[in-house]
Formats: structure tokens, sequence, C-alpha cells
């Protein structure tokens, strides 16, 4: 509906594309790509001993670690639009974003000090707010640095790269808890060290793109809603959010029914992690064919199997741990970074961090309020009835969107002979 004035402006500030496989991403990508790699290689080394080291280390209960669970996915969901609306304000969106990644890499540095449940708690909202800040910003510049049509394959590329942070992370906790005394410890300090490496390479080789003339027709930033597309987008993404089992709930199930010791814990993200690595960019092509918000919805068709697969009486043994782990991967190619390659092109460039704020505030804040759920259900009825309860949400969710979806092509079809934007669910 709104899209920048002048793709040139956008990609000014790029350096020319690599031929090859990612011959058609800008080079802000694969330097962002870069940065987020390092950077979660230290988050997902946190990320891989968390679940045991809270609920197995320091006693905290199935309730209390889904209310834990739930803010690091969207009690700081608000700073998000703050850092978008910050971001577009000032067309600083590099200061913005590298602001966030120093909050985070401070907090990693502020888990070596804190051993109470309540005291990590604050380091993990704090750690939050950085991921909050930088989210948007990041986005924005990937998708200002290419053009409508390449939404996908940019995203793509840089969910690949930063999922390869994800793959080698839990290997890297996983060597650290294998070798140290101190495992816990050690863990903390080497993904410190990695998320102050992440800011460096984000200050030395992020470019940041002039920033463009406001479009004619471009909407004030309190009227973003009324753009169809996006108000159908958060709709969507909220739905689907409030019956998204989290990773580390999955995990912690698994481990339970493998009876998994807990120094092989870290490792089963990496099953995920690789999945996702390999399965992101040729992804984000056929969503870019097929349309992104059909790739997105069948994403989440892909972990409610992952949670049918749990409930499913399959006994312990690689084809649980290998479906589990692999529909999980694909879930997450087909939904994070298709999810923001939908919605880039529907947003004038000008506003294009604030719009991409608001939908990842709806999806978090939405997954916040699930996770608390999820943790309620765990705690009140057991393991199993949760995850039936929102396998079953899920569903509801998944074929209300796509009966609401179907209604509005029909519409289009009947009306002006035209079907819905792309980034209509």
């Amino acid at each position: 509906m709104y899209l920048s004035t002048s793709r040139a402006a956008d990609i000014a500030a790029d350096p020319p594309a690599p031929k090859g496989p990612l011959r058609a991403v800008p080079g802000t990508v694969l330097a962002l790509g870069l940065v987020s790699l390092v950077t979660d290689v230290s988050a997902e080394m946190i990320t891989a001993v968390l679940p045991l080291y809270l609920v197995a280390g320091l006693g905290m209960s199935p309730l209390a670690f889904g209310a834990l669970d739930g803010l690091n996915q969207g009690a700081t969901a608000l700073l998000r639009l703050v850092g978008g609306r910050v971001s577009d304000r000032t067309h600083r969106r590099k200061l913005v974003a590298g602001t966030g990644y120093a909050i985070s890499a401070a907090c990693k540095a502020a888990l070596l000090a804190v051993t109470a449940p309540w005291s990590v708690a604050v380091v993990l909202a704090a750690d939050r707010t950085g991921k909050g800040l930088r989210t948007a910003p990041r986005d924005a510049l990937i998708s200002l640095s290419c053009g409508p049509g390449e939404q996908g394959r940019a995203f793509g590329v840089h969910r690949a790269l930063d999922t390869a942070g994800a793959l080698l992370g839990p290997l890297a906790a996983f060597g650290v808890l294998w070798v140290a005394v101190d495992g816990y410890a050690a863990v903390f300090t080497v993904s410190c060290c990695l998320a102050v490496l992440g800011v460096v390479v984000l200050a030395l080789f992020v470019r940041e793109s002039p920033a463009p003339a406001p479009a004619a027709g471009t909407p004030p930033a309190r009227d973003l809603l009324r753009i169809p597309g996006l108000r159908r987008l958060c709709l969507t993404a909220a739905a689907l959010g409030l019956f998204t089992v989290g990773d580390a709930f999955l995990y912690l199930l698994l481990q339970r029914r493998l009876d998994l010791p807990v120094a092989y814990f870290p490792l089963l993200p990496v099953a995920t992690a690789a999945v996702f690595l390999l399965a992101a960019l040729p992804v984000g092509r056929l969503a870019d064919r097929l349309g992104r918000h059909r790739v997105f919805l069948g994403g989440h068709l892909l972990l409610l199997g992952a949670c049918l697969l749990l409930l499913a009486p399959v006994p312990p043994g690689p084809v649980l741990v290998l479906g589990v782990l692999g529909l999980l991967g694909l879930f997450y190619a087909a939904t994070d970074g298709v999810l923001m390659a939908a919605a880039g092109p529907l947003l004038p460039a000008g506003l294009r961090t604030t719009g991409l704020a608001v939908l990842q505030t709806a999806q978090a804040l939405a997954r916040f309020a699930g996770s608390l759920l999820f943790g309620a259900a765990w705690t009140l009825w057991g393991p199993g009835p949760a995850l039936g309860a929102a396998a079953g949400g899920l569903l509801l969710a998944l074929t209300a969107t796509a009966v609401a979806g179907g209604g509005r092509r029909r519409a289009g079809r009947s009306g002006d002979g035209r079907g819905p934007q792309d980034g209509a669910p």
C-alpha cells in the first residue's frame, strides 16, 4: 500500500552485492548478519543452560519459570515501540540498535554477580530491554536495504547467519560445562566477551543508508494500524502467539521424556538451530514466491505437529528427538524473518522501524501472556494436559485465521478483481 519513494535512496550506502547464492543481498544485511551471529552465540549460551540453571539449580517452580519465560518474550515489548519511534524520528537506526546490543552485553556481565531467582529475573528483564530496543531498528535496516520483492531473501540470509550463532551457542555452552569446574559462571563469562565483540562488529562494519524523503501520502505514526495489511498481520501474529509454546518448555518436556542427563541438555537446541540454518534462506525465497502470509501460517502448523508428537505415545528415541527438534527448526524458519518480510513492503520508509516495532510488540505481548498461561496450566494440571490445551488453542487460532483470510480473498476477487496484499493473513 505504502512504499518507499526511491529504492535507490534506500540502498545507496550499501556496497555491491556479492555474486552467487547471495547475489541479491546488500552489504548491510551481511554485516548485520555477522553481528547477529556473534551476539547469538553469546545469547544462546545463556539460553541453553537457563532452564536447568533456574529450575534445577535455583529451584524455580514451573509457574515461576513460565512467568520469567513470558518476561523474556514480552514484558519489555513496549520498548520496541520506543526504539522504533526514536529511530524513525532521529534517523539513527544504527545508534539505537547499538545501544540495545550494548545493554545486553552489560547484562551478561551482571549475571556473574547474581544468584537469587528474583535478581536473575531483574537482569534478564534488563537484557530483554536491550533486545527490545535493537530488534526493530535492525530489521528496519535490513528492510530498507532492498526492494519489496527481495524482502524474504534478505531476511532469510540474515536469519541464517543469526541461526548459525544459535547453533554454535549451545555447543559452546556444552563445551564450557564439560571442561569447567564452575560451569555456569564460566558460561556467563564467555558469553559476556562475545556480546562485547558483537557491539564492536556493529560499530565498525554496519553502514546506515541516508534517510529517504517522506513519500507522498505517508500517514502519521498514530495511524499506522489503519494500514489494512499491517493491522491484519498484527491480529494474526497476536492470535497465534497466544498459543505458541516457547522452545524452552518444549526442551524441558523432551528432556523429561528422554531422561536426558543435565550435561547434555544444551545440545537440544543444536538440532533446532541446524534445521533453521539450513531452511532459512530457501524458506525465505519460497515466501517471496508463494506468499509470506501462507508460509507464516504453515510454520505454525509445523509447531502444532511438534506439540502433537510430544503428546503421542512415541517411544523415547531418534524419531521423537529428530521429529520434535526438526519441526521446531522449520517453524522458526517459516515465521521469524518471514513475518518481518511480509510487513516491510506495507510500510513507508520513514515509519518502517515504528511499523515493525508495532507488529513485534503485538506478537511479543501475546507470547508473554501465552507463557504465563502455559506455566500456570503446567503447575495446575501437569505438563501433558497443559501441552494438549496449548495445541488445541493453536489449532483453533489457525483455523480462524485461515477462514478469515479466505473470506477476504474472496471479497477482493468479487470486488475489484484483486486479492489482498501479501502482508494480509
